[in-house]
């Protein structure tokens, strides 16, 4: 458009002011034949009539110079100098040189067209005439049509601007719907769809193919869940029929076998609890809750009086410090399946008499602290302990699965979290959650 327009000024300029140069040329062809005449006849009078004439109805300035640049005859009675720059062009055209054309009037050109012609007889100049036009109407003529030009170029502007965006959005509006539903999917809706297909065709292409990988994903999430809870579910009856069994062998044995039957028994327990953790962590993956805003103070207190009770029967005493507000954008489900998990392997591990101390605090993030003064674990197995069914061997007699800080790891790396475990100084172990803070 500047490229464009640009060239265009120019040309209107151009025309305008070679327009209103040849309208003066032919004025000035007019007068040298009368001025001719005149200078020959020595008669003023033939010429200087047409020139008051011409002087009052274009209102402009027309003298007749004679040889020796003298103003002979004028349009206006009080023209009997020449102003330095006329002077200059007068003794050009006396010298036997026409006026060059102007190329243009721009319209911040305030200066008269002032264009001097010489008079022939014979090959001879005997004089000139001279015109000084005011440019002020070719200038007006210039700023109309740049005005025009301006306004009409705005307008188409405005013009593709409003196409622009509307091409834009209908491309991109598609892209920011399949960019939300992959938002959704990601924090746990797994029946986000785009409905609207709207777009061009490779978006819509897209779009198909995206809603159909969603239901496969589905899909696949779903049976895995339904696995894992039809699993568990199967699994614990036969495993309890095998218990049963064993109770009912283990009557018709002698003493010889009782470290046995023992072992049997506190497998099949394992077994058991193994099966009750993986239903757990199933019901827990299935439970799809958007984020939200979640004080987290609140849900560390709620939770702790939910186990208040088990903590009591334990003979260990849960004590909570935490601010006066800890806010997260999280998934408050898979918060408090987390710190559930943390809270349990603490009461397995906390002697009786002891105090489990819990905190809420938020700084760059949030962060959730159980500290317990169990037997701890020795610094080099530290790395292990959230690994899927580790267990420190000094601690195979406590009932448990291993699975309950693997899952509170998962849940939290889920959330954009982490958990970090670490020796308590004085003994014991530290579990701190970290989740994103609300402000971010």
């Amino acid at each position: 458009m500047l490229a464009l327009g640009g060239a265009y000024a120019v040309s209107v300029s151009r025309t305008i002011g070679q327009e209103f140069t040849n309208q003066q040329l032919g004025d000035l062809s007019y007068f040298l034949t009368s001025t001719r005449h005149a200078l020959r006849a020595n008669n003023p009078a033939i010429v200087e009539s047409e020139m008051v004439r011409y002087a009052e109805l274009y209102g402009a300035d027309i003298a007749a110079i004679d040889r020796s640049g003298e103003v002979w005859a004028a349009g206006r009675p009080d023209m009997h100098t020449l102003d330095e720059n006329v002077a200059g062009k007068v003794a050009l055209a006396l010298s036997g040189r026409r006026t060059q054309a102007s190329q243009g009037v721009a319209p911040w050109s305030f200066a008269d067209l002032v264009m001097v012609e010489p008079v022939f007889d014979d090959g001879t100049v005997i004089g000139a005439v001279m015109i000084s036009a005011s440019a002020e109407r070719p200038r007006g003529e210039v700023t109309s049509q740049w005005i025009w030009l301006v306004v009409v170029a705005v307008l188409l502007v405005a013009i593709l601007i409003v196409v622009v965006l509307r091409l834009s959005n209908w491309v991109l509006q598609p892209m920011r719907r399949v960019d939300e539903a992959m938002a959704a999917i990601e924090h746990g809706d797994m029946e986000a769809r785009i409905d609207d297909d709207t777009g061009p065709p490779e978006m819509q292409s897209m779009i198909r193919v995206f809603n159909q990988m969603a239901d496969e994903i589905e899909r696949v999430v779903s049976r895995q869940q339904e696995f894992v809870l039809n699993a568990s579910h199967e699994l614990r009856n036969p495993l309890g029929a095998l218990l049963l069994r064993v109770e009912y062998l283990a009557t018709g044995l002698d003493a010889s076998w009782e470290a046995d039957v023992e072992k049997a028994r506190d497998e099949g327990q394992r077994m058991s609890r193994i099966l009750d953790t993986l239903l757990f962590m199933a019901k827990a993956e299935k439970k799809d809750s958007p984020f939200v805003l979640v004080n987290l103070v609140e849900l560390v207190r709620d939770r702790v009086a939910a186990w208040q009770q088990i903590a009591d029967s334990r003979g260990v005493k849960l004590s909570v410090s935490a601010d006066a507000s800890v806010v997260s954008l999280t998934d408050r489900t898979a918060v408090e399946s987390a710190f559930d998990a943390v809270i349990d392997n603490a009461l397995k591990f906390a002697p009786r008499g002891t105090t489990i101390e819990i905190g809420a605090q938020q700084g760059a993030d949030c962060a959730i602290s159980v500290r317990d003064h169990g037997p701890g674990i020795d610094a080099d197995d530290l790395h292990r302990v959230t690994d899927r069914f580790w267990r420190s061997p000094r601690d195979q007699n406590v009932p448990g699965s291993g699975l309950g800080l693997a899952i509170a790891t998962d849940l939290l790396e889920s959330l954009g979290g982490s958990l970090h475990v670490a020796a308590a100084q004085g003994g014991g172990l530290v579990v701190t959650l970290h989740l994103v803070a609300g402000e971010s």
